[in-house]
């Protein structure tokens, strides 16, 4: 396994972590991502370990708090070998101090999780949603002081804009808060916006990217085929609408290039998306998820080789999207391009 450091911080993480959404799964989307049960978590939780992976990401909002109940059930007894990242600010309820990064909100979440998680600190808690009601610094008063109680070790965010993201950081760095050192964001060869402006951020201000669903929100685990119908197993029967939309003929174009580097490696489709990931500026960590044992090992070999510069190139060019404005000047026009070169 490889590690890397979260952005500027001194937070060493393996470069895959685990996602824990499957955890204690209910409802129409966490249901249908899984519904891993404690036995089988713990199980889950010992592959990882074995192969070197030591972060586990879930959220407060996941099944209503199941997967982080599920994932400290699973971690018990070797609390000292795992990182826990979790994630806080979306609705836990219907009531006003039920959602956002309120004071109130923050210290009452922060207190919920610790006692489903088992534990006393949580390594990394990141902001789920930008709250647009709460100023900044109250947030980030708030973060400073669950940091200083030793509740709290690292802060980060996900799902921030450019601009939440860098107001932030500035409120940080004048009144001496802490920063953030990590974005959570959705990222794959079927979703590359993150490139246009978040990653770029990223290597301005030392954040780190925790890459959510790799594959493209279930899209590329090679069961899907140009032509053919959705296996009758996929997930994306019943959480389509609810991830990244994705235009059809790209992600066909994306499968046939993976499909063809499949085959001269003898890497899997997911393999080969992951790793390719893992070549790129300010990811520090590429979440994985997995349903049982089979797909996490599948997972766990995207990492100790590298795909070469051709094949990332092809990749590149099958998943290239016109940028929005105002970036696409940056990439079409030659005096725009030279003012700001794209990342490596």
């Amino acid at each position: 396994m490889e590690y890397r450091r979260i952005g500027l911080s001194g937070l060493k993480a393996s470069a895959l972590s685990f996602g824990a959404g499957t955890f204690g799964g209910s409802g129409p989307l966490f249901g249908a991502w899984g519904t891993t049960d404690a036995r089988e978590a713990r199980r889950l939780v010992d592959i990882c370990l074995d192969a070197g992976l030591n972060l586990f990401d879930t959220a407060d909002v996941y099944s209503n708090g199941a997967s982080e109940q599920v994932l400290g059930e699973a971690i018990k007894g070797r609390r000292d070998r795992v990182l826990i990242s979790t994630k806080t600010g979306l609705p836990m309820g219907d009531g006003p101090d039920d959602w956002g990064t309120s004071r109130s909100r923050l210290l009452r979440a922060v207190d919920e999780a610790l006692r489903r998680l088992g534990t006393d600190y949580i390594d990394l808690l990141q902001l789920h949603a930008f709250d647009a009601g709460t100023p900044v610094e109250e947030v980030l008063a708030t973060l400073d002081g669950l940091i200083r109680d030793g509740k709290l070790r690292y802060v980060g965010v996900s799902n921030f804009s450019g601009w939440q993201i860098m107001k932030s950081l500035a409120a940080a760095e004048s009144q001496g808060y802490p920063r953030y050192v990590a974005n959570q964001a959705y990222y794959s060869l079927l979703g590359r916006d993150y490139e246009w402006e978040l990653m770029p951020l990223g290597l301005d201000q030392g954040l780190g990217a925790l890459v959510w669903s790799p594959l493209g929100w279930g899209r590329l685990t090679g069961k899907l085929k140009r032509g053919q119908p959705l296996p009758e197993g996929s997930r994306l029967h019943q959480t389509a609408d609810f991830g990244p939309p994705v235009d059809e003929e790209r992600l066909y174009r994306v499968i046939d290039t993976l499909e063809a580097i499949a085959t001269e490696t003898s890497r899997s489709v997911p393999q080969l998306a992951i790793n390719w990931l893992l070549q790129r500026p300010t990811v520090s960590s590429v979440i994985i998820g997995a349903r049982n044992e089979e797909q996490l090992r599948q997972n766990l070999g995207a990492v100790g080789w590298s795909l070469s510069r051709d094949q990332m190139e092809r990749l590149d060019k099958a998943s290239a999207t016109e940028a929005a404005y105002p970036y696409f000047p940056y990439r079409r026009q030659e005096a725009f391009a030279r003012l700001n070169p794209p990342p490596v």
